[in-house]
């Protein structure tokens, strides 16, 4: 920029942005950003600021579209290419995220980063080897960055005298100097490598300092929480659905797969997206962005029974209208987003015809490993025992309560250890609710090839397996706050 007004002017604008991003006051932030670029539309230095506060906000589409503009003026940026792929990653286009963190390896081979996200990108396409090696070639470029070592901890199983292991013991041996987010990673680590090898009392000390410490570092309002189950509980009456039958959008292409994170819903979308005829769309956000748009009322869930026939009709025909855009030619769409379990008295008054399967896991098992993840999702409840074992009763509750107010053919249920032991009778189960013929493929779900981003990612590539069954038997007496709560 030049020293005329508009320049100076723009110059003052990205610098007020910049102090007001340090400061977490994005609103603000990205209205100087945005004065900046009315005179300077093309400027790197506030186009890739602007993009990087996108990319922190959730806004990963807009994100992607302004680091390309970066691009576009400066080619070879690395940190524009960076935001690029991580942008893609978390938009669920991973092919197009290992462009941009090929372009960045060619420009800075020793970039850490370019190897942590192509390892990302690589795991969201079942491609477990190379998503392997590409955590290890980051972690041996920045030894020092526990969020690499957390990823290399999820690619495979520990055994003794595992080199991991004693990488993550030498980075513990300097924990001081981590910031607090990166000694959260170290230890859910360090839990995981523990748990591997079957030292669960080392496996447990680790997960409570990992838990506390990202516990201190989310916002979770457990009171507000607990009034939005009572709020669906008391708004979803009989008398709503007796009003309203049938009058949603007819459209019986959306399938949605709800429950607890960790529950087995990832494994549930994996067997009927190896249909032929069916596409496992991942976690949609669809339903929670068309109810924060209003079209679910302006007071959701309280003035649901003001909601006309019409108006229902209209939520379920747009819903409808984005994931057919998804796979134009698929008879079904899956969307496993777990949180959908929440909605599924307005699902049922929306698509009257949508199937709804709820995958059931033994509670604790469930919470427990909860509690093992380190979630990349705002899955705040998790990170205390007390808090998840409350959070999992609430989740029971509504449950039960849809189970007593829909017509007992609007959810499928599917109970995970169930699933485990008599596989084949409980996938046709599945594909038959969901008005499907049988097809092979669904035994063969580990060899589908399709974009996963969930923490299940690698183990959908597996043949089915139970040594997670009753797995928090080994912590029992460590799990008091939980099992006090349940």
């Amino acid at each position: 920029m030049n020293n005329s007004s508009s320049d100076m002017a723009a110059q003052a604008h990205l610098e007020t942005g910049r102090r007001l991003h340090s400061q977490g006051r994005f609103e603000e932030a990205e209205r100087h950003y945005l004065a900046a670029l009315k005179t300077h539309p093309d400027h790197p230095a506030a186009l890739h600021p602007l993009a990087v506060l996108c990319m922190e906000t959730g806004r990963f589409e807009e994100a992607a579209y302004r680091f390309e503009r970066v691009l576009f003026v400066r080619p070879d940026l690395a940190v524009a290419l960076l935001g690029l792929g991580n942008a893609l990653n978390a938009l669920g286009r991973p092919i197009e995220a290992l462009v941009a963190f090929g372009k960045l390896r060619a420009i800075d081979p020793k970039n850490a980063a370019a190897f942590f996200g192509i390892g990302h990108a690589a795991r969201s396409l079942g491609r477990l080897e190379e998503s392997r090696e590409a955590f290890e070639r980051a972690v041996t470029l920045a030894p020092k960055c526990a969020p690499y070592h957390y990823a290399l901890a999820t690619a495979g199983r520990f055994n003794e005298n595992d080199p991991r292991l004693a990488a993550l013991e030498e980075l513990a041996r300097s924990e001081e100097t981590l910031p607090k987010d990166q000694k959260a990673d170290l230890h859910f680590a360090l839990a995981k490598a523990h748990d591997d090898m079957k030292h669960y009392e080392t496996a447990f000390g680790h997960l409570q300092k990992g838990n506390a410490i990202k516990r201190a570092l989310v916002s979770y309002n457990e009171t507000q929480e607990m009034e939005i189950f009572q709020a669906l509980l008391s708004s979803f009456t009989p008398e709503v659905f007796a009003a309203r039958r049938e009058v949603g959008d007819p459209s019986n292409v959306p399938v949605f797969v709800v429950g607890m994170p960790r529950s087995g819903t990832t494994l549930v979308e994996q067997i009927l997206a190896s249909h032929p005829e069916v596409f496992g769309a991942g976690e949609l956000m669809d339903m929670y962005k068309l109810v924060g748009s209003g079209y679910a009322g302006t007071n959701f869930p309280f003035d649901i029974s003001l909601l006309s026939g019409d108006a229902l009709r209209r939520f379920g025909g747009l819903y409808a209208a984005r994931v057919h855009v998804l796979a134009p030619q698929a008879k079904r769409v899956v969307d496993k987003l777990p949180a959908n379990f929440r909605l599924i008295g307005l699902i049922h008054l929306a698509l009257p015809n949508a199937r709804i399967i709820h995958v059931r896991r033994n509670s604790r098992d469930t919470c427990l490993s909860c509690y093992f993840n380190l979630f990349s999702q705002d899955i705040n409840f998790a990170y205390d025992l007390a808090e998840l074992g409350r959070y999992y009763k609430a989740y029971e509750t509504l449950m039960a309560h849809w189970r007593a107010v829909l017509p007992a053919c609007a959810i499928l249920e599917v109970q995970y250890e169930a699933l485990v032991d008599h596989f084949e009778a409980e996938a046709r189960r599945m594909v038959e609710y969901c008005g499907l013929e049988w097809h092979e493929g669904c035994l063969k779900f580990h060899e589908t090839e399709r974009v996963v981003h969930t923490v299940s990612a690698a183990q959908i590539h597996q043949p089915i397996y139970g040594s997670s069954v009753g797995h928090w038997l080994h912590y029992k007496n460590r799990l008091q706050p939980l099992l006090d709560a349940l």
